[in-house]
């Protein structure tokens, strides 16, 4: 069998260690910040070192072995309890019972309540009390009050309900710290995405390499069905390219001579030869996942207003602990029940659901939207997405598909004819990557044309560009130019229809223009409509002219059009929208429309493609598709109403459960006991954690 088939096979060493540096980074930074026992090992540290990939499984293994062993060791321990005996109605006769209680719940509370001691030292010396505190402080009182009983001290020991109450935290802690790193698996699967090996053409022959060993210009064979070694440009094939995993972009998309490629992504039915462009930290892949992980660390607002309360609900805690027991002692109970009560409510109270309820949010919503196409660049512009009431769109390319096709090519003189006009306009245009310029060079090569060398190039920011070709001056600019310095064309060959049209200037006479005619996206329709039904309005913005801009806002149904808006005009529209107190996202390329995406409130670049690192924009939409917009505003919205919903259970469990915990329905007969405390609190951490799971289901 053909090894080169299946990367993952026959892994080369260094490739695999160097995927395992890429997923323990992720990890680390997908669980930092996040401040809970589980991120620090059983010494009380937190993870560090070379090994941060296995640490958090490691992590995860020693809880759960805490777990076992101390749920073994519990059977015993809540069979010899009097309390249970009586409860349950039997007896069980062992000589020194007590002290073989003692014995085991000595282990249970030294082994499985280690890493809450641990934490509790750490939590301290950092002077920030925090849940490890409380959990540690009441099994500590549990602890040495039931030892004083087993030694002497009249009352009931409280063995049972301490060996419950650590095992069911183990259990609670095991399964949320499963929660947090299953945050990040979707992005371990873009890190898996690459294969270990690339086949090198070297002298015409294939050789096997390590793909760190991969460097820019060489040239590589990508065969139908392999995953695409690094980044590229196409040299020879044709193939169809499925790419969904990272751009969210579920059609294969044909690519032929000259055409990117991204690493990561996977051959279809042909064979290509790739020339590579960029690798590893410069590739495309590792750029997503940099920015994801830069924006799981980031705290949005919705974050610290969590982290806030959390720290507050601590302090609540440990004060209405230490309350209850001095309250229900000064009422003449006795001390047995003034340290149940104590121990319970400091156990009930630990905010664990509410250190978990933002985070965990931040980190699925982040990893789902990069699957999605959409990487998030500022976590707070995008939980205020919610708020957007207007979003504008740069038209070209955004809701229409950009690629501009000739419709028509009219002369105004005779001096010239159309080919010469185009051939000498193509000269100017091969320095750009405009749509239009890319339309007019598709034209020239359909014809034959072949283009001349231009001898200077400058580009004028949304009136078009100008050079000299062949001694000739050649300008190719768009009716603003025109209008600016008051060109005169002939009346009868101004611009019709809806067509895009440029002008072709020799030696600064007008010798003819270029219609060119841009198709409307047929998601684009469905985009608005979803806007609309959500209230959102939304305006076209385009530095084409006005009939252009009328008939596509026409078209799509849309609220409004700004025409012939010059790339430093929009920043100040992006303005006068907010004057009025519009909460204002702008969608466009990223490149001339950087300061209006800097101005809006929620700034969306889209089609960038494999330039991830639009610098201005708050969100990146891989694909151009208007709909991605709609479905990232809709996810928005969704991403907010998890982290709400999480924060009103775990603060509202909290208030409701305090108050039980501490006794205020003794009378009525209503009371928790510890064992039950630490069950409940448990629940609502796991309930928290699935809550955000079913944030997956939420995009499309």
């Amino acid at each position: 069998m053909d090894h080169a088939h299946h990367p993952h096979k026959g892994e080369h060493p260094a490739a695999k260690h160097q995927k395992d540096q890429l997923t323990e980074r992720l990890e680390e930074k997908t669980l930092h910040g996040h401040e809970h026992a589980m991120h620090k090992d059983t010494t009380g540290h937190p993870p560090h070192g070379s090994h941060g990939h296995d640490h958090h499984r490691m992590m995860i293994d020693d809880f759960k072995k805490r777990f076992w062993v101390s749920l073994a060791l519990s059977v015993p321990v809540i069979i010899l309890s009097p309390m249970v005996q009586h409860i349950l109605g039997f007896s069980v006769a062992i000589p020194y019972s007590m002290y073989l209680a003692f014995v085991l719940s000595s282990i249970i509370y030294f082994y499985g309540g280690w890493p809450f001691l641990t934490g509790l030292v750490e939590e301290l010396k950092k002077g920030a009390p925090g849940m490890m505190t409380l959990i540690g402080v009441a099994i500590t009182v549990a602890y040495l009050y039931s030892t004083a009983i087993v030694f002497g001290l009249e009352g009931m020991d409280f063995f049972w309900e301490l060996a419950t109450l650590i095992v069911i935290m183990l259990l609670g802690h095991w399964i949320e710290m499963k929660s947090v790193l299953g945050a990040s698996k979707a992005l371990e699967l873009l890190v898996s995405m690459m294969p270990a090996e690339a086949m090198l053409i070297q002298n015409g022959e294939t050789v096997l390499v390590p793909l760190e060993d991969l460097k820019k210009g060489d040239l590589i064979l990508v065969k139908p069905g392999e995953k695409v070694p690094a980044d590229g440009a196409v040299e020879k094939g044709e193939s169809y390219l499925n790419e969904s995993m990272l751009t969210g972009e579920s059609k294969p998309v044909k690519k032929a001579q000259g055409d990117a490629v991204i690493g990561g992504s996977i051959n279809g039915n042909g064979s290509l030869q790739v020339r590579v462009a960029s690798t590893g930290k410069d590739s495309y892949l590792n750029k997503v996942i940099t920015l994801v992980q830069e924006a799981q660390k980031t705290k949005s607002e919705t974050q610290r207003l969590a982290d806030r309360a959390a720290k507050w609900l601590t302090y609540v805690a440990l004060i209405a602990g230490f309350g209850t027991f001095a309250v229900w002692l000064l009422l003449g109970q006795d001390l047995a029940f003034a340290l149940e009560r104590m121990v319970t409510v400091m156990v009930i109270s630990c905010p664990h659901a509410l250190g978990l309820a933002v985070p965990l949010v931040v980190a699925i919503s982040t990893a789902v939207s990069a699957n999605n196409g959409l990487l998030i660049r500022n976590r707070t512009a995008f939980e205020n997405s919610r708020k957007i009431t207007t979003i504008i769109f740069d038209k070209t390319g955004t809701l229409t598909q950009g690629s501009h096709e000739i419709a028509s090519v009219v002369m105004f003189s005779h001096d010239i004819d159309p080919r010469e006009m185009l051939r000498l306009a193509a000269g100017v245009e091969q320095n750009s990557e405009h749509f239009i310029s890319q339309g007019i060079l598709r034209k020239v090569k359909e014809e034959g044309i072949t283009v001349p060398p231009s001898e200077t190039f400058t580009y004028l920011p949304g009136k078009g560009l100008e050079g000299m070709v062949e001694g000739k001056e050649v300008k190719v600019v768009g009716p603003n130019y025109i209008k600016e310095f008051n060109i005169q064309i002939p009346a009868s060959q101004a611009e019709e229809g809806v067509e895009t049209v440029v002008y072709v200037l020799l030696n600064g006479q007008p010798v003819g223009y270029i219609s060119m005619r841009d198709q409307i996206r047929e998601e684009s329709a469905e985009a608005i409509r979803i806007l609309k039904a959500n209230g959102i309005k939304n305006l076209l913005l385009t530095g084409d002219n006005e009939r252009v801009a009328k008939s596509v806002s026409d078209k799509l149904k849309m609220d409004g059009y700004l025409a012939n808006v010059l790339p430093h005009q929009k920043q100040e529209k992006v303005k006068e929208l907010q004057a009025k107190g519009e909460f204002v996202a702008m969608t466009g390329d990223g490149v001339n429309d950087a300061p209006a995406l800097a101005q809006a409130d929620v700034g969306i670049a889209v089609g960038s493609g494999t330039d991830v690192a639009a610098e201005t924009a708050d969100i990146i939409l891989v694909n151009s598709n208007p709909q991605d917009i709609a479905s990232l505003i809709l996810f928005g919205k969704a991403t907010y109403r998890k982290m709400i919903q999480n924060l009103a259970w775990a603060t509202g469990y909290n208030v409701v459960a305090l108050p039980l915990a501490a006794g205020v329905l003794y009378e009525q007969g209503i009371m928790i006991s510890p064992a039950v405390g630490a069950a409940l609190m448990s629940l609502s951490t796991v309930i928290v954690a699935i809550n955000a799971q079913l944030l997956r289901r939420q995009i499309k």
